[in-house]
């Protein structure tokens, strides 16, 4: 029991699972912030130019089927809410696609400064004795 817990811990301490954690948490509240800017600045506008449409309600209600019981709620398809949901996919979609895009560039602009050409090697005794013959000819 001792080494799994130590297991535990050493998985739960890792930097990747506390990045995954964080990540995690960053992500639902961007969720949130995406799903206010669709639900109140985005459809409001689009709803208007259709005519006054408002995108929740949007709906279509199945007949009702009388089985002789007490009347029950009418059953309702809600196109509408699919449709927010919708933009709201496709918005996070395209912000997480513009992050990793601007990530991989950073990354790839990292890498090239961290190539940086070889050095050329050293010169074996023959040709720094060569070199300084030369040097010494020149000289006279």
């Amino acid at each position: 029991m001792g080494k799994f817990i130590s297991e535990f811990k050493e998985f739960a301490v890792k930097g990747n699972a506390v990045d995954m954690a964080v990540g995690v948490i960053i992500g639902g509240a961007f969720g949130k912030i995406v799903t206010s800017i669709v639900n109140d600045i985005i459809m409001p506008p689009i709803g208007w130019l259709i005519g006054g449409v408002k995108f929740t309600d949007l709906k279509c209600t199945l007949p009702q089927i009388d089985l002789g019981v007490e009347k029950l709620e009418p059953v309702t398809i809600n196109y509408g809410n699919f449709i927010q949901t919708a933009f709201d996919f496709i918005i996070i979609a395209f912000c997480v696609f513009l992050l990793v895009k601007g990530i991989n560039k950073l990354a790839k602009k990292k890498k090239a400064e961290d190539v940086k050409p070889a050095a050329p090697p050293a010169p074996s005794k023959e040709e720094l004795l060569l070199t300084e013959i030369r040097d010494l000819l020149k000289q006279k």
